[in-house]
């Protein structure tokens, strides 16, 4: 039997399988996978982004966790990828597949309603299935672009660009916030609008992420180590950035008036710049390094988690 493949390497064969999307007959797909969320082109022109997530009982969360954090963040993850695009949820549908006498299947889609109606994106359907194994919920939700807004992608980012956090990163599970998170719509919507190049929520650890996002724009994204906001529950940068499950956005943009900022007037306000984009030198991969106080170069993409 062959090896278990790697989660990035499966990835890339997904989005291999998917060349030419773009170029299918209709000319209706704008991004197909790689990306937070797939982009669509509505008959009438408008653009409608895409996104599917999974919460698995015992990896995503404890299965002890409550009921209502369970729902929240079932729900949250995907709200949280429409962010990362600049847009605005309108819609979700959700899928369970329940453990045989699952005891809490009415409150569990109460909850799961509420916090779907709490982010603009109400459930419209689903479906629901019994069967061995954990407790795992799959939301689908849709999104819009605001007028004159584009989707922000991975793959805009600049030479010259710095970059911008929109909160800690690390210690996520020791903190709750892996479950409590609030998705950063509004910086999202704020960054599409300022005219941001590219944007990634970060789930699988900044790292990793920040790596994704230097791959898919042929440059290099370098992040200043004594620049990063911290949580007070990592004992250093090196497990702030591989931790994960932080749900923050990194934002790739111009500075704004005076090298601040590319925009203000959101709460928690835009932290950094932790680094800049650069070109990728003569031999080396576009991705991502950390740069620590001692002058060391680190390559980024292993900070981070990958499923197997």
């Amino acid at each position: 039997m062959p090896p278990p493949m790697r989660e990035d390497e499966l990835l890339a064969r997904i989005r291999d399988r998917s060349a030419g999307l773009e170029k299918a007959p209709g000319g209706l797909v704008v991004v197909g996978p790689g990306d937070d969320c797939a982009v669509v082109r509505t008959p009438g022109g408008a653009q409608l982004l895409l996104t599917v997530d999974q919460l698995v009982i015992g990896r995503h969360i404890n299965a002890g966790a409550p009921i209502d954090l369970i729902a929240r963040k079932a729900v949250a993850r995907s709200v949280s990828d429409i962010a990362a695009m600049g847009g605005t949820p309108t819609w979700a549908m959700a899928t369970g597949l329940l453990p045989h006498e699952y005891a809490h299947a009415d409150e569990l889609f109460d909850r799961m309603s509420h916090w779907a109606r709490h982010w603009g994106c109400p459930l419209v359907g689903g479906d629901i299935a019994t069967g061995e194994g954990p407790l795992s919920l799959t939301v689908t939700i849709a999104g819009e672009m605001g007028e004159g807004a584009a989707p922000v992608l991975r793959s805009g980012a600049r030479a010259g660009d710095m970059l911008w956090i929109t909160g800690r990163v690390g210690g996520s599970l020791e903190s709750g916030w892996h479950a409590l998170f609030e998705p950063r719509l509004e910086h999202g919507q704020r960054a599409a609008r300022a005219g941001a190049h590219a944007m990634i929520d970060i789930s699988d650890g900044l790292g990793k992420d920040a790596s994704r996002v230097g791959a898919a724009s042929g440059v290099v994204l370098e992040i200043d180590a004594a620049r990063l906001p911290i949580s007070e529950h990592c004992k250093d940068w090196r497990e702030a950035a591989g931790a994960g499950e932080d749900y923050e956005l990194l934002i790739c943009a111009p500075a704004g008036q005076g090298g601040g900022a590319p925009f203000g007037g959101v709460e928690p306000a835009l932290l950094g710049p932790i680094g800049r984009v650069r070109a990728s030198g003569d031999g080396e991969a576009p991705g991502a390094v950390i740069l620590d106080d001692r002058g060391g170069v680190h390559d980024a993409s292993g900070f981070g988690w990958e499923h197997r």
